[in-house]
């Protein structure tokens, strides 16, 4: 029942560590895009005193809730569906808001009713993590990035490596001002934003 991806492996130390500088005094979490669930079970026992909410499809619950059932963490609820393309979201609050490998996976459209739910959702003061690959304006995307951007276009042409400058405008649009870029390993980004 559990999936497994490799990624999560290399890269949920690194995130560990950006989350412990932004989620302390946080007391709910919604988790966008839990995938496989690995985040989840991995982060969440880090922060004793946080509710943690993992979302995605319907087709991926089980194997997020499978993976959250064998983490040591007591403090993951059951994982519930977030389908952005139905505006339906799983909880009406929160004062932290995850997204890991995700933006460069769904349409621009699923992109821009994401930020609006999460501008939605999110508390004042509330923070935005995401976590992924991202373009620049007047700058090439390195050669390990443009193989993957292909790949996603090749596999969905609505999907793809978003430019950071369109993602900010869609943060500044729904409320959010924005924190921090910082370069991560293979490439990532970790960027973040908080709810006016």
């Amino acid at each position: 029942m559990k999936q497994h991806a490799p990624a999560c492996d290399r890269n949920q130390a690194y995130i560990l560590e950006i989350l412990q500088g932004l989620l302390p005094g946080k007391k709910k979490l919604l988790e966008i895009g839990s995938g496989t669930g690995q985040h989840a079970a991995y982060l969440a026992p880090h922060f004793p005193n946080l509710t943690w909410f993992p979302t995605d499809l319907e087709e991926n619950l089980a194997s997020i809730n499978a993976w959250c059932n064998d983490s040591p963490a007591t403090n993951i609820e059951s994982a519930r569906t977030l389908d952005l393309a139905s505006g339906q979201w799983p909880v009406n609050s929160c004062d932290a808001v995850v997204c890991i490998n995700t933006i460069h996976i769904i349409s621009w459209e699923l992109v821009e009713k994401l930020f609006t739910g999460v501008g939605n959702v999110l508390s004042d003061e509330g923070i935005f993590y995401v976590y992924g690959p991202y373009e620049y304006e007047n700058k090439s995307l390195v050669e390990s990035n443009q193989n993957f951007n292909a790949w996603l276009r090749q596999r969905d042409p609505a999907s793809g490596i978003r430019k950071f400058e369109k993602v900010n405008e869609l943060a500044e649009k729904n409320d959010m001002v924005f924190q921090f870029d910082k370069s991560m390993p293979a490439n990532n980004r970790s960027i973040c934003w908080k709810k006016k």
